[in-house]
């Protein structure tokens, strides 16, 4: 599962300006910081309603978007300290709208090192714009009057901050004992990393606070990488080599400074990402004939990446009209064909034809809970009552599916998840159910955080992934 909304610290380099205003008789001003706070504030609010980034910045008008979007990123990495620190200076809970604003500017005024560790670690703060702290209280000020919701509370907000800015210290050694201050996660969400993952929790939370590098993978009918490689270095751009087709850029980049990405040559896709191609396909000789599925296919990343590995009779499913769309686009702008259906993969009956495949792809849809680095308001729109639900629709489809799979044939399940009931333990019970499935080795649980696969899978060097599970399951012969 991928979400389409991307961190401006991978995708674009792109950050608010460090002056409030810009300079006098400037041809074309920088928006304020006010402005673009207070466009901030609505956006974590809207998080804090229920709504997703994805559907929330797209409002946001084209010239504030950049910064905003910088600023909504830091925030909502820095939320559960920002929320705790407001909840001390303030004797009743504010309006939704004066405490989104609150949170945001607190948030940037935590910047440099953090006193939030009980235990006496450090804490590694996320990478994020920067401002003078005097300049953030008055920014926030102003953009507290520029909204109808929060313009009778300024003097409130200014007063707010000036005693943050006085009692630093002592406030964040107040709220150094809540989870929640110290991880910027839900506690639901905590407790259940350090029953998965007792060894690794909190280097999965604290890798999460932290922008993913920006990866690209070169696509091998249009280029080699190591000429990519050239082309990125004869702008100045350096990069390392990860997985078989993937370039991890030491700067962020935006695409329209990528050569050859118009025409094809690369496409944006986390290292982890990139893993489902290779994990299918490796093994054996695929023929233009050998019929092979993505059941959940969009934004089409893995889709293109399978052909731009083997030429496949394949067809990509997803149930959501618009999102077919975009794997048509992205399978236009490399050069690549499949056959692309909106239709629901739990429900063959309605889209297959009767002939069985050689390969599927499943992935499933889950709480995207190993890409919260790039996706910061996801820990906070998901709920702990969300799992099972999302784990029933992964039985669903593994269920679906499996029965579409020639004997001989394999299935790659894949989920962007660290939660171990979306990626081993249903697995487990799958294979469990079915005497025709056996495992294979495969990565299992990529965490962020860690320096290298925990699972089998070695033919994929050390390096930095986002939080993914992976399982190949091949049907045996009768």
């Amino acid at each position: 599962m991928e979400l389409p909304v991307t961190d401006p610290a991978r995708s674009s380099p792109s950050t608010p300006s460090r002056s409030a205003v810009a300079p006098q008789g400037a041809a074309r001003l920088t928006p304020s910081l006010a402005a673009q706070l207070r466009h901030t504030a609505r956006c974590v609010l809207a998080v804090e309603q229920g709504r997703s980034l994805s559907d929330v910045m797209p409002q946001v008008n084209a010239e504030l978007r950049p910064g905003v979007q910088a600023l909504t990123f830091h925030v909502l990495r820095h939320l559960g300290t920002a929320r705790a620190l407001v909840g001390k200076l303030v004797q009743r809970k504010p309006e939704p709208a004066v405490m989104a604003l609150l949170s945001s500017a607190v948030a940037l005024l935590l910047d440099g090192p953090s006193a939030v560790a009980a235990d006496g670690m450090p804490v590694t703060q996320p990478v994020g714009p920067h401002y003078e702290p005097h300049t953030v209280v008055n920014q926030a000020v102003d953009a507290a009057r520029q909204d109808r919701s929060t313009q009778r509370q300024a003097a409130f907000v200014n007063a707010c901050l000036r005693r943050f800015l006085r009692e630093r210290k002592a406030l964040l050694h107040s709220v150094a004992q809540l989870p929640v201050a110290r991880w910027n996660h839900p506690v639901w969400w905590i407790e259940r990393l350090q029953r998965d993952h007792p060894e690794h929790w909190a280097a999965i939370l604290e890798a999460n606070n932290q922008p993913g590098p920006m990866t690209l993978r070169v696509n091998r009918r249009k280029t080699t990488r190591a000429r990519y490689q050239q082309a990125l270095q004869a702008v100045g751009v350096a990069s390392t080599p990860v997985g078989s087709d993937g370039l991890v850029l030491d700067v962020p980049q935006p695409v329209e400074r990528l050569p050859g990405f118009a025409q094809g040559h690369v496409s944006v896709q986390d290292a982890a990402a990139q893993m489902a191609a290779m994990l299918l396909l490796n093994g054996r000789a695929w023929a233009p004939t050998d019929r092979v599925l993505d059941a959940c296919a969009a934004p089409g990343g893995k889709t293109a990446h399978l052909l731009e590995r083997a030429d496949l009779d394949l067809l990509a499913l997803d149930v959501d009209e618009r999102r077919c769309e975009r794997v048509h686009d992205n399978l236009q702008r490399l050069g690549l064909q499949a056959e692309v259906r909106c239709a629901d993969a739990a429900r063959p009956a309605k889209w297959w034809d009767g002939r069985a495949f050689d390969a599927i792809l499943l992935d499933a849809p889950c709480t995207a809970s190993g890409i919260v680095r790039r996706h910061p308001d996801v820990r906070w729109l998901r709920r702990a009552s969300d799992v099972d639900p999302l784990v029933a629709i992964q039985h669903t489809l593994l269920e679906a599916l499996w029965p579409l799979l020639k004997p001989g044939g394999r299935l790659v399940y894949c989920t962007c998840s660290v939660f171990r009931a979306e990626g081993a333990h249903q697995v487990s019970a799958f294979l469990e159910r079915h005497t025709d499935a056996v495992s294979r080795p495969s990565a299992g649980h990529l965490l962020p955080g860690l320096a290298a696969p925990l699972g089998e899978f070695n033919d994929n060097p050390p390096g930095e992934y986002d939080g993914f599970y992976y399982a190949r399951i091949d049907k045996v012969q009768p």
